[in-house]
């Protein structure tokens, strides 16, 4: 997926940011696009056509994030809880538009392995890093599935109604191993928040809060440091 010998630039969360996710995706760099592309943000169909850009003139990918998984269960005619953000998804998207987003999606990967880089959009299980991600479910995601788009959650809620997520999982990431995440805005200086892990792995969580009040983040990582 990713060309050999490219230098690569890491993508947060974008939420229908298009403005913001358009300048991240001007670049020579091999664009990895973290997952929930939609929803939230000012311009999901714009966010949607850029990615889908960057697709076929291979210059970039995107990863299989909550929300996305979402829209493409509910583009197919599964019967999914539809909150406000979801419902003004499916208005804005042209028909076209529509049936591009759910044949991508539905062929996104839930993770990439690449070298000693890991890139995932929820959360990080040690048997992702031998298994390969699976296809699309037919129904709802499985347990492995479920950890890379919604990442490692109690089955409580908060106090605001969402629910509660941990991140002990950081501490299995192995020492060699650099995981980029989003999905859980945790920075509380408006960057992408670093943890290491007991383990001696590294987790950076990129989601910064686009198109929820917050700004877009990316990283890059020349050729030579890959």
């Amino acid at each position: 997926m990713i060309p050999a010998g490219r230098g690569i630039r890491i993508v947060g969360d974008v939420h229908g940011d298009s403005k913001a996710f358009s300048i991240a995706a001007d670049t020579d760099l091999f664009v990895i696009q973290l997952g929930d592309l939609v929803d939230d943000g000012p311009d999901t169909p714009g966010a949607l056509e850029i990615m889908f850009r960057l697709v076929d003139e291979r210059r970039g990918l995107f990863l299989l994030g909550n929300h996305d998984f979402k829209l493409a269960r509910a583009l197919r005619g599964d019967q999914v809880f539809k909150p406000a953000y979801l419902h003004r998804t499916l208005d804005e998207l042209s028909p076209d538009l529509a049936a591009r987003a759910q044949y991508e999606i539905m062929r996104a990967p839930a993770w990439v392995n690449y070298h000693d880089l890991f890139f995932v959009h929820g959360g990080f299980h040690p048997a992702m890093l031998t298994q390969a991600p699976p296809p699309f479910p037919e129904g709802r995601a499985d347990a492995l599935l479920a950890r890379a788009l919604y990442g490692q959650t109690t089955g409580r809620v908060t106090g605001s109604g969402r629910p509660e997520r941990l991140i002990s999982w950081v501490n299995r990431v192995p020492a060699n191993v650099t995981v980029y995440c989003g999905h859980d805005r945790r920075s509380t200086d408006h960057r992408p928040h670093i943890v290491h892990g007991a383990q001696g792995g590294t987790v950076v969580f990129l989601d910064t809060g686009a198109g929820k009040g917050g700004h877009l983040s990316w990283i890059d990582i020349p050729t030579n440091h890959i």
